[in-house]
């Protein structure tokens, strides 16, 4: 059974960092392309980021430039997402996904989620 556990996710004010984890098992991990999808209220989801098997990411989103950095633990199946400078806009659902070679994931391939609150 593939699962997809993300945790990390929290309360922060505005200008601090978190950072996201994605436990990942029922697959072969190292040879897929994993991806982080938000979802913020009343929006659609957005593509925030992706990163290939062999840990070069491959897309960021331009609204989280240079602030998000993705990256991977192919020998823990680990996927994660350094967050800094957070923004009251980045308040959202943050999904671990599998994909993200030919474009944002479908929802079928999304974990749980955990939620990322910034507020002051």
């Amino acid at each position: 059974e593939v699962q997809l556990v993300e945790s990390g996710g929290g309360m922060v004010q505005p200008g601090g960092s978190l950072r996201l984890s994605c436990a990942a098992s029922g697959f072969t991990f190292r040879t897929y392309d994993m991806s982080w999808v938000r979802q913020a209220p009343g929006k659609g989801p957005e593509w925030v980021s992706a990163i290939n098997d062999a840990g070069t990411p491959t897309y960021v989103a331009n609204s989280v430039k240079g602030r998000f950095t993705i990256s991977r633990d192919n020998t823990k199946n680990m996927l994660y997402l350094q967050m800094n400078s957070l923004e009251p806009q980045d308040t959202a659902v943050y999904y671990c996904a599998i994909g993200g070679d030919g474009g944002m994931p479908s929802e079928e391939y999304w974990g749980q989620g955990t939620q990322v609150t910034v507020s002051s």
